[in-house]
């Protein structure tokens, strides 16, 4: 009894010296016939499998190049490295079967940006290159090279490209602090020309709505005129026929009064006549200082004798 609790404690105990507890950042390999596979248990023997870190690998490249002319060059980048799950066995290859595999080819990986780098540079003059050129050329490059390293690319960043010499650093500062100018005088100049345009076109907009309102108003009065002009017309033509109209009835009077003499004595003319004789008759008595006023009513009086002597003539005639 005690023998076999003696081999039951040694099993547990080489049991928990030999298996250790996956951690979830980790990957756990071990060798088969066909090559390397993962393990996916939660436990695993540590003796017969080799952990790897899951987790990104950062380093920081700095690289001294040349450009046309023999401008040296100092180019910065950033790079985080994985291990390629579909690319174990080229891992263990290239960084050995150890724990830090993804760094020791991170190591590999980082001659490569060197060879990439420089040759873009001299190829190309200094004004030439830039950072999103230089990032995509390295990109290109290591797409074919990350998977015989067995890493995947998470991120490359160029973070700076600055020529060596100090003297052509400041010039090429100089140049684009003078461009940078020149692109907001630009910019200015180029809202002034905007804002002179939309004025412009404002005026442009007011003339033609102030035009059109003066033609409006030419018309307006135009068919006031014409209005007026029609109601003048209508005025004297109203007028002219109510003078006609006057005219027949006078003339139509007239040949009363000449066939019918004797209607004088009936119109108003003679009936004033009458009142002014009478008048001048009833005043003979009054004593008159003007030597004009008595031929003036004896003037009066033979008028309308005249006129009844006549009417009486043509009435005697038209009895005959």
């Amino acid at each position: 009894m005690e023998f076999v609790l003696v081999v039951c404690a040694v099993i547990i105990a080489s049991v928990m010296y030999e298996y250790r507890v996956r951690k979830p950042d980790q990957i756990i390999l071990r060798e088969t016939r066909s090559g390397l596979s993962a393990r996916t248990g939660l436990l695993y023997p540590r003796h017969f499998s080799l952990p790897v870190s899951r987790t990104a690998h950062s380093f920081s490249q700095t690289i001294d190049a040349s450009a046309k002319g023999s401008i040296e060059i100092r180019i910065k980048l950033a790079v985080s490295v994985v291990a390629s799950m579909k690319d174990l066995g080229t891992l263990m290859r290239v960084g050995g079967w150890k724990s830090d595999a993804v760094a020791r080819a991170a190591k590999e990986l980082e001659m490569v940006l060197l060879g990439a780098a420089k040759g873009f540079t001299e190829l190309h003059e200094f004004e030439e290159i830039a950072s999103d050129t230089l990032r995509a050329h390295l990109l290109q490059q290591l797409s074919a090279t990350t998977h015989a390293h067995g890493l995947e690319i998470v991120s490359l960043t160029v973070a700076s490209l600055d020529p060596v010499n100090p003297q052509i650093a400041e010039a090429m500062r100089q140049r684009e602090h003078a461009r940078i100018l020149e692109q907001a005088e630009m910019l200015n100049q180029q809202a002034r020309i905007a804002a002179a345009k939309v004025r412009l076109k404002a005026d442009e907009e007011i003339a033609t709505m102030e035009n059109a309102l003066e033609l409006k108003r030419y018309e307006l009065k135009r068919k006031q005129a014409e209005q007026e002009s029609a109601l003048a017309a209508e005025r004297i033509a109203h007028e002219t026929r109510m003078k006609k109209m006057q005219l027949e009835v006078d003339k139509e009077e007239l040949r009363l009064l000449k066939e019918h003499p004797e209607l004088l004595l009936l119109t108003p003319q003679a009936a004033r006549l009458a009142e002014a004789s009478q008048a001048l008759k009833n005043a003979r008595t009054v004593v008159s200082l003007s030597p004009n006023e008595a031929p003036q009513g004896n003037e009066l009086l033979g008028v309308f004798h005249a006129l009844v002597q006549n009417a009486l003539d043509a009435y005697k005639k038209k009895s005959k």
